[in-house]
């Protein structure tokens, strides 16, 4: 048996997969905000279902969105992590000068070289 041809966890073939669907949950929106930074839109989403409450937080850059998932019982820690961040980067001075960190300037960056923290 190939690895790809396992049953799956939840009973059904490799060929019956794409017809399975996760059961619905009736969830409630209790609060959105929604935030423009540079291209990028985020929407934060304060959830509920019964499984608990959580917030999700979605990115959309130029249609392509990603989600992450945080439930409430994790929100004070997440808020922390989050706070110690934002101040760090304010504290830390900038370690690549005044210019902007592109893609572009990785691709001059020799072996074993660390461009962060170094």
């Amino acid at each position: 048996m190939i690895s790809n041809e396992r049953p799956s966890f939840h009973g059904h073939g490799h060929e019956e997969r794409a017809h399975y669907h996760k059961p619905y949950f009736a969830e409630e929106v209790l609060k959105t905000e929604r935030i423009q930074i540079e291209r990028k839109t985020f929407i934060f989403t304060l959830r509920e279902n019964p499984r608990g409450r959580y917030l999700r937080i979605t990115e959309d850059a130029g249609g392509r969105r990603d989600t992450i998932i945080i439930p409430a019982t994790g929100l004070e820690g997440f808020t922390k992590i989050v706070n110690e961040i934002s101040r760090a980067s304010k504290e830390i001075p900038p370690t690549i000068g005044d210019q902007q960190h592109t893609r572009q300037d990785t691709s001059r960056i020799s072996k074993g070289q660390n461009p962060v923290g170094s």
